[in-house]
């Protein structure tokens, strides 16, 4: 392995988007496959802890010194489209928003609500990321993984994963999301699809608050109700922890408003959970995946 892939004791917070996270012991960000096997194996010999992020977008990382090795997918991002098929084949650090605007421009429909999803491809599919009533499992043909156990590189068939609401089962097991294969509707109307694509990100940019460091949605939508309206109901927008804000344009957002540290935050998300659950009896779930906290995740 060549030593100049790994960084040393690299602060997070610069990648993550909500702009907090402390210091990795070992840090990598692979360009392809190779190095990304290349590095599963060092820390598979090396018995190293290992975790993948994206584009940090859904992730609240401890303001604290992680050991073991933490792989940055961003550089990982080639694809190709199939404009005919409409068969698309990406890597798993390919930026959604990329994604959304490459099917529109190619004539292929069903990626418009995309645009406005902050995170990769494999950040995507981890999470089973969604907007409305769509979400990316949709659009799945298959998953190329990595087994850390075994090493072994696997494709699995989208039937073969029980994906529900903002969840897959890649949350729980020790298959690394590579790369995958996705379907989308060929030969639209490319004119009529760019338009409906910037809509999409004209509304998110209106009503989220995208000028400031946050995480996207906070919590996932309890059944037959809205994680936003049950947090405006308790009047907790503008609602602040040291730097963290709950943001008063959003209220599923939490916002980095001067800052913040990883115990703000993660401090605002339990006082949001006991407000609601309190005052709603309701339970909410974060969607955030958090890293170096004691929180069943």
């Amino acid at each position: 392995m060549k030593k100049n892939i790994f960084a040393n004791n690299i602060n997070l917070s610069n990648y993550t988007t909500i702009k907090v996270g402390g210091v990795t012991e070992y840090f990598a960000k692979p360009s392809n496959l190779k190095e990304f096997n290349n590095l599963i194996e060092w820390s598979h010999i090396n018995n190293q802890k290992c975790r993948i992020i994206g584009a940090g977008s859904n992730l609240l990382i401890n303001n604290i010194f992680l050991k073991g090795l933490i792989i940055c997918t961003k550089k990982m991002r080639s694809v190709t489209i199939d404009i005919n098929s409409g068969i698309v084949e990406a890597e798993a650090g390919l930026m959604l928003p990329t994604l959304s605007n490459l099917l529109a421009k190619n004539g292929l429909q069903g990626g418009e609500w995309a645009v406005g999803i902050p995170g990769t491809l494999g950040g995507a599919i981890y999470m089973n990321a969604g907007s409305g009533n769509f979400s990316i499992a949709d659009n799945l043909i298959s998953v190329t993984v990595i087994n850390t156990k075994t090493l072994k590189r696997i494709e699995i068939e989208k039937r073969e994963i029980n994906f529900k609401y903002r969840f897959s089962p890649f949350q729980d097991n020790d298959l690394l999301i590579i790369s995958a294969k996705l379907h989308f509707e060929p030969k639209g109307n490319i004119e009529k699809l760019i338009q409906i694509t910037k809509n999409n990100l004209k509304l998110k940019t209106e009503i989220q608050p995208y000028h400031l460091p946050s995480f996207g949605s906070v919590f996932k939508n309890p059944e037959n109700n809205y994680a936003a309206k049950l947090i405006d109901e308790m009047g907790l927008k503008g609602f602040k922890i040291g730097g963290a804000e709950i943001s008063t344009m959003h209220a599923n957002f939490i916002v980095n408003s001067s800052s913040a540290s990883s115990k703000d935050i993660f401090d605002l998300i339990t006082v949001i959970q006991q407000k609601v659950l309190q005052n709603k009896g309701i339970s909410l779930q974060p969607e955030v995946r958090m890293i170096g906290f004691d929180y069943p995740n």
